[in-house]
């Protein structure tokens, strides 16, 4: 017991530089004694971000959008000008409101190959009812509600008969296009006065900047989207599902609602973006749109949506059919090459995206 009285205590620590006085010298946290951040720490923090599953790939777009865009400014005179940028979303506007409506089908795992027949649907039934004398104010409304419906049934097909997502929109894609061709099998122009107002309109923004009313009805699309998907139950719900279904079940999640609904918006988004390529061209055509599905499936995927679901952003999508469409301007201001060359670069960049979304994935895993 005296041995144990008598023992020296044990010495004391040296304090680590950076941790001595914490309390007393003001050195913490927000204290001067706080060291800048590292050089290590900030390319840790980068490779992080792009590695990471779910904020890699969009970041890369970005990345790419971004190079691309300081390529043509580099290489092609006026390339640089604020309405070459406009430009990208006055001739993408439609595409931009397709990709939204896809972004949540493939959200949730599935796809969607009717969205270009319905696109071209819509242009038919516009153009054949407002031919007939038929009110745009009508016309507009009973699109949306029957592509919605459309998209309703694929729905409810894939839920209730347990039918896959590509087998049943695929049978829709041949439903919708063979509409178009009951409804007439040539062209068909609009005149309507309103369309036409819509179709020449222009939206000053100064500096000799201008946009049209079909990007002002995409932007608002994108904003509704982003908060439905970020800010309400429904939208948890559809990362939910697209992270694993049988879980969402055991979370009591309501998963065969949300599946059908998201059939039912991206329904709805073709008819939309059927109604903004009438203002874009003034006709119906039965074959508009051919490959249209192929386009918006790239722009999702390129974005940085997995094709298995469960990541993904709407503004990601944005940014890939951004990323298209600055391929197109640049082929269109270099005049020698093909428009075929866009489909072997977005072959080339959707590849290229698969492959990553495999190798993060991976990783994570």
């Amino acid at each position: 017991m005296t041995k144990l009285l008598d023992a020296p205590a044990s010495p004391a620590r040296p304090s680590r530089p950076g941790r001595a006085g914490r309390g007393a010298s003001g050195g913490g946290p927000t204290g001067p004694g706080r060291t800048p951040l590292s050089a290590r720490g900030i390319a840790t923090g980068i490779r992080n971000l792009l590695t990471s599953p779910k904020y890699g790939p969009v970041t890369v777009t970005a990345i790419l959008f971004v190079a691309i865009f300081i390529v043509g400014g580099v290489r092609y005179r006026g390339f640089f000008s604020g309405q070459v940028f406009l430009n990208l979303l006055v001739d993408n506007s439609y595409l931009i409101v397709l990709a939204v409506g896809m972004t949540f089908v493939i959200l949730t795992g599935g796809i969607d190959l009717s969205v270009g027949a319905v696109v071209a649907l819509s242009g038919m039934i516009a153009a054949s009812l407002l031919q007939t004398g038929w009110s745009p104010g009508v016309v507009i409304p009973l699109i949306l509600v029957l592509t919605s419906v459309l998209g309703l049934l694929v729905g409810l097909m894939i839920h209730v008969f347990k039918v896959q997502p590509f087998i049943a929109t695929l049978a829709a894609m041949f439903l919708a296009r063979g509409l178009c061709y009951v409804i007439s099998q040539n062209s068909i122009s609009i005149t309507d006065a309103t369309f036409v107002e819509l179709a020449v309109a222009r939206i000053p923004l100064g500096g000799n900047l201008s946009i049209t009313p079909s990007v002002v009805i995409a932007l608002v699309v994108v904003a509704i989207a982003v908060w439905v998907l970020h800010a309400t139950r429904f939208g948890r719900t559809v990362y939910a599902i697209g992270g694993g279904e049988h879980s969402g079940l055991l979370m009591g999640l309501p998963v065969a609602r949300t599946k059908v609904l998201v059939y039912v918006i991206s329904g709805f988004c073709s008819g939309l973006a059927g109604v903004l390529f009438t203002f874009y061209t003034l006709s119906g055509y039965p074959l508009t749109a051919i490959g249209t599905e192929l386009d918006a499936i790239a722009a999702v995927v390129i974005g940085g949506t997995l094709l298995t679901g469960g990541y993904g952003f709407v503004l990601g999508s944005v940014l890939g059919v951004l990323v298209l469409g600055v391929i197109q301007t640049i082929i269109t201001f270099e005049g020698t090459l093909s428009s075929w060359w866009t489909k072997i670069f977005i072959g080339a960049l959707l590849l290229v995206f698969i492959i990553l979304q495999k190798v993060l994935t991976a990783r994570r895993r």
